[in-house]
């Protein structure tokens, strides 16, 4: 599936081919004819990983609307390509572009289960349950290779640390032997994000991810093993799949769902471009309409950044869908149980060795 910019040019399997400029460089881009007439094959873009060692890896949350203290990102960038994914500034913190870059140019964090270690074995570190894809998805295509997010479910495991985890991929489960028995503990909870059933769409919205119907079937492998999975419909747009709601739910709890959630689609910083663009390439006539209902549920911004009401919006499309998602979670027999995880287990690291012992 391609994508095209208001440029006309064309990214095969990618969500954005636009090179939308970070906001912090000193200088702007202009797009210019080379004299290349490049054919469409060559114009894909090839996905690059860099490697980091970062000296921590544990991100502390403060915000009082997010159901998590810590979290953990093995990943920076995303190669599933989800146009309207609100991660995507974080790469112009390194002075590349939000657009095809961040599904590109990938950042793996390839010390990240040793790192986690070390913080877990510190004498006045309290036990929380971790999230993991609160910003990227751990379980994108380079995992495969790499590791890092198995790599670091071990360590938790091997501790009894409690872990959630947020993911579009089938590869989750991969893993059924360690979050096996990690959930028989109440250990862990796995929620799968699902934006629409309709195959070409989300092949539109979040190219490199995987398809719809294998990941309601990632919903009951889980849940069959045991391992509590739920879903999340995860943005709700609107007038693109906001009517789909009822039926995405009905297919989760079919799945063994017991649990759901919704986020409102958000537009921070540069992905307010990117979106306007997918919009006029994708959904044609669409742009405008789709705009004023962002504006309206946002008190007249594109963004509303304000705890609460970013993931939620306010007005009358807001309490729709609200109303909605209530009505269809008592109908489909969802949102009944608490899923409380257990952090009364945790047993820290062993340094490996003892001189490690005295910091």
């Amino acid at each position: 599936m391609a994508s095209m910019n208001a440029d006309g040019k064309i990214a095969k399997g990618r969500g954005t081919s636009s090179k939308v400029d970070a906001r912090f460089l000193q200088h702007e881009r202009t797009g210019f004819d080379d004299g290349w007439d490049l054919e469409d094959d060559e114009k894909t873009v090839p996905t690059e990983i860099f490697r980091e060692t970062p000296r921590t890896v544990i991100s502390r949350n403060q915000s009082p609307d997010i159901p998590f203290e810590t979290s953990v990102n093995p990943y920076r960038g995303c190669e599933h390509g989800c146009v309207y994914c609100y991660a995507r500034p974080s790469h112009a913190y390194v002075d590349l572009s939000p657009g095809i870059d961040f599904e590109t140019k990938i950042f793996a964090k390839s010390n990240a289960a040793q790192v986690l270690s070390k913080e877990l074995a510190k004498p006045r570190y309290v036990c929380k349950p971790i999230a993991m894809g609160t910003n990227t998805d751990p379980y994108q295509p380079a995992e495969r290779q790499l590791r890092i997010t198995r790599d670091l479910i071990e360590v938790l495991h091997d501790c009894r640390h409690p872990l959630s985890i947020v993911t579009k991929s089938w590869l989750v489960e991969r893993d059924l032997d360690l979050l096996q028995p990690m959930a028989a503990d109440g250990l862990v909870k796995v929620f799968v994000s699902i934006t629409s059933l309709k195959h070409d769409l989300a092949r539109r919205l979040e190219p490199r991810a995987t398809a719809p119907a294998r990941r309601l079937k990632t919903v009951q492998t889980l849940n069959d093993a045991g391992v509590p999975t739920g879903v999340m419909f995860a943005p709700v747009i609107p007038f693109i799949n906001d009517a789909e709601m009822e039926q995405v739910l009905e297919q989760a709890a079919a799945a063994g769902a017991k649990t759901t959630g919704y986020i409102m689609l958000r537009l921070p910083n540069e992905v307010k471009q990117l979106f306007r663009e997918w919009l006029e390439t994708h959904e044609p006539g669409k742009t405008e309409h789709v705009f004023s209902i962002i504006r309206d549920l946002r008190a007249g911004r594109e963004n509303d950044p304000d705890y609460f009401t970013r993931m939620r919006g306010q007005g009358v499309y807001a309490d729709l869908i609200r109303s909605r998602f209530n009505k269809a979670c008592k109908k489909f027999g969802l949102n009944r149980h608490n899923w409380a995880l257990n952090t009364g287990l945790f047993a820290p690291p062993i340094p490996a060795s003892p001189q490690q012992t005295l910091f």
